[in-house]
């Protein structure tokens, strides 16, 4: 049974909180705090499987607590539950950059926590963070397909382990890069896209990425990283203003442009079509498929019917197995290459052991290396 610590300054909150915790037998609220100082004298002394946090709190304050631990180097599995999850896109991805793992929308009124979405959603990101499971139990509404036999070939490069460094302020604009990284063979660029699918840790995992990769990258970069409508784009605007290439939120009928990233809306699934020779960005509506809206395997099968040469799928931190069925499905259509994120450098090891398992990953690397490999495969202008 895995250990929670509930931090909300509403004692009918707490109540509620607990009563959906415990209601799954795999978890039980062992401590509950009033605000950040209570909490901090805890995980002082004590240490939880996961950590369930408000933000709006007397004394101290989620994102405060977030910075002591920090400050301290007292870790936690933080998992923000806030009304202000939903007011503001800034405090979320405030408190993800300080180290809380996920977060999920708490409804203003206790009795509305109660409500199936709210509760299969707290406990289902509980579930990820604590490792006691790894996979959606949400299942797909979207008809089965023809069941996919992964070929499980060996993994061709595999990097040691670096430290994940935390994320930084705005960087200088670092001179254009003119060639690869160490000297390394390139492959012929010809015309390619790299696909990029993320989810828990994932904000943080992409500050990681997107800001290191250079102006002059030869391809376009799309990411779908699962969040709700209305904090991709804030996102983007906060990954924009740290990188030299250009990110956006994207828009439906964008083109596609080489050294620029454009990230999923949430709440829509992103596909990208040819049209009229062009390769455009297109929403569609059908319903959550792994659980999840937007759904990486609708962008990678959305890919399959595309005049690329080569498709550089990248998979990153995030609970469950988005990614894996749709690169599957690519595969079968393009020539692929497939970078996965090293396990001891994700927040939750899900979506990158998925692809792994299926014998589809051609390299693991550290969060640290990813953005230098995918400029190796895709190479510059």
């Amino acid at each position: 049974m895995k250990n929670i610590l509930l931090v909300d300054d509403s004692a009918l909150m707490r109540r509620v909180l607990c009563d959906i915790i415990e209601s799954d037998k795999r978890f039980q609220v062992q401590d509950r705090a009033v605000n950040g100082l209570d909490a901090l004298a805890l995980l002082s002394r004590k240490t939880y499987d996961a950590v369930v946090l408000d933000v709006n709190m007397p004394q101290m304050n989620g994102l405060e607590l977030l910075k002591e631990l920090q400050k301290r180097r007292i870790s936690a599995k933080v998992i923000m539950a806030s009304t202000d999850t939903a007011d503001g896109a800034k405090v979320t991805l405030d408190a993800l950059e300080l180290g809380a793992l996920d977060f999920i929308h708490k409804p203003t009124s206790a009795l509305d926590c109660r409500n199936g979405t709210f509760s299969q959603g707290l406990l289902r990101i509980l579930a990820a963070v604590t490792d006691v499971d790894t996979r959606s139990p949400i299942t797909s509404s979207i008809p089965a397909r023809t069941p996919v036999t992964p070929k499980m070939g060996a993994v061709r490069s595999i990097v040691g382990r670096t430290d994940t460094a935390p994320a930084a302020e705005k960087p200088e604009k670092k001179a254009p890069v003119s060639a690869p990284p160490s000297g390394k063979a390139v492959y012929n660029p010809g015309s390619q896209v790299v696909a990029l699918a993320s989810s828990t840790g994932g904000p943080k995992a992409l500050q990681a990425v997107i800001p290191k990769l250079p102006a002059n990258l030869k391809v376009p970069v799309v990411v779908v990283q699962h969040m709700p409508a209305g904090f991709t784009a804030s996102l983007a605007e906060r990954l924009n203003s740290l990188s030299e290439v250009s990110v956006k939120e994207a828009a439906e009928g964008d083109v596609l442009m080489p050294g620029s990233v454009y990230i999923a809306m949430g709440g829509k699934h992103l596909n990208v079509l040819n049209m009229a020779g062009k390769y455009t960005i297109h929403y569609s509506d059908e319903p959550a498929r792994e659980g999840v809206k937007p759904c990486a395997n609708y962008m990678y099968e959305s890919l399959m019917d595309s005049k690329f040469d080569r498709v550089v799928c990248v998979v990153m931190t995030g609970m469950g197995a988005d990614g894996t069925e749709g690169i599957q499905h690519l595969k079968e259509k393009k020539k692929i290459h497939v970078i996965v994120q090293e396990a001891s450098t994700c927040a939750v090891y899900g979506m990158p052991k998925s692809a792994v398992n299926a014998g589809l990953a051609d390299q693991i690397v550290p969060l640290e290396q990813i953005a230098q490999e995918i400029t190796t495969n895709v190479g510059v202008k």
